[in-house]
């Protein structure tokens, strides 16, 4: 049983220091305003990215982020967070398992940093490990 719980630990400190390593793809998403006026963007976190990590959206648009993390053996948690209160943009959610709608209005165009800042215990960030991408707002 004690074997087990080391497999285990070593198993988890190996996808760890993989995941850390990996280099991030950048998937660019474009939203579209749809029929009721909204911009939705499906943003799915997972080991230790967002998909997708670059989302393009219009200023003075509302938007709403459908946020979800991927179920995993393990299950880590994730969070999603934007600090730009001056453009209209403003939140740290968790990530839950089911879809959760998270709706703002970007005021001011620009570039901001969408981030995971969790972390386990004394190891990096999630954000330094490669869990962060951007939302652009354009005219």
């Amino acid at each position: 049983m004690r074997t087990l719980k080391y497999l285990t630990v070593f198993l988890l400190l190996a996808g760890l220091a993989y995941a850390a390593d990996t280099p991030v793809e950048k998937k660019i998403f474009t939203a579209t305003v749809d029929s009721n006026g909204v911009q939705r963007v499906e943003i799915t976190g997972g080991e230790y990215y967002f998909d997708p990590n670059y989302i393009i959206v219009k200023k003075g648009v509302p938007v709403e982020f459908v946020v979800k993390k991927v179920s995993g053996i393990i299950p880590i948690p994730h969070n999603i967070l934007i600090d730009a209160p001056d453009a209209g943009i403003n939140f740290n959610e968790d990530m839950p398992s089911k879809p959760k709608v998270i709706r703002f209005t970007p005021t001011k165009t620009g570039k901001y940093a969408i981030i995971c800042d969790k972390k386990f215990l004394f190891f990096e960030t999630h954000k330094e490990k490669g869990m962060e991408g951007t939302l652009e707002v354009v005219d």
